[in-house]
């Protein structure tokens, strides 16, 4: 804890939503310039369990006072595609049907949502990022008045961030700041795969 220096004077809420790529991207960013000023960031990601992504990494290699927590369907062939020697095939393996999850997705959503709930209530960080919890609404893994309790429970000088498409209106008019991210283009279109140390 910043004991010598307190957290955040504002301790904010932001959403980085929308249907274009940057919402994890600008998070991490955010989260970087927290972790570089000396601040404690925890990213607790929903539907994600993909340990090969770069972010993981770096967390690693960053050590105490950047922690990221994944909660979600792992893939077939995490360090093939860790390395870079295998590309995302688009197996489906690692994905949720929209409004039909399956128990484990359930169970996932819940875990990421009590270690959110405790990050915030024990004020275990002064950055804190829900990464991906509009999605778990939109999935039909949480319902939005419960992601509301948690932007309830922020305490004062800390920082939350929430992301994902489809961010419901309830958390939107929750925040202070509102990004939305708009797709002009992507290499998806084209036949560009998910490349290695850029989507993942």
């Amino acid at each position: 804890m910043l004991s010598d220096r307190g957290r955040f004077k504002l301790g904010l809420v932001q959403v980085y939503t929308g249907n274009g790529k940057g919402k994890t991207t600008a998070a991490l960013g955010l989260g970087m310039r927290a972790f570089g000023h000396g601040y404690r960031v925890r990213m607790v990601q929903f539907m994600k369990g993909t340990s090969y992504t770069g972010e993981i990494a770096a967390a690693k290699r960053l050590g105490k006072g950047f922690e990221i927590f994944q909660f979600g369907r792992d893939c077939k062939y995490p360090q093939a595609m860790g390395s870079g020697e295998f590309d995302c095939n688009g197996c489906g393996e690692c994905f949720v049907i929209p409004g039909k999850p399956e128990p484990r997705d359930i169970a996932y959503a819940e875990e990421a949502y009590a270690l959110s709930k405790r990050t915030l209530e024990r004020v275990e960080a002064d950055l804190v990022i829900l990464d991906e919890i509009a999605n778990a609404v939109y999935f039909g893994l949480l319902p939005a008045e419960r992601c509301a309790d948690l932007v309830e429970l922020k305490p004062d000088g800390v920082e939350l961030v929430l992301t994902g498409r489809n961010m419901p209106d309830l958390l939107v008019q929750m925040a202070d700041l509102v990004t939305e991210m708009k797709m002009i283009r992507h290499p998806f279109e084209t036949g560009i795969p998910a490349r290695h140390g850029i989507e993942y």
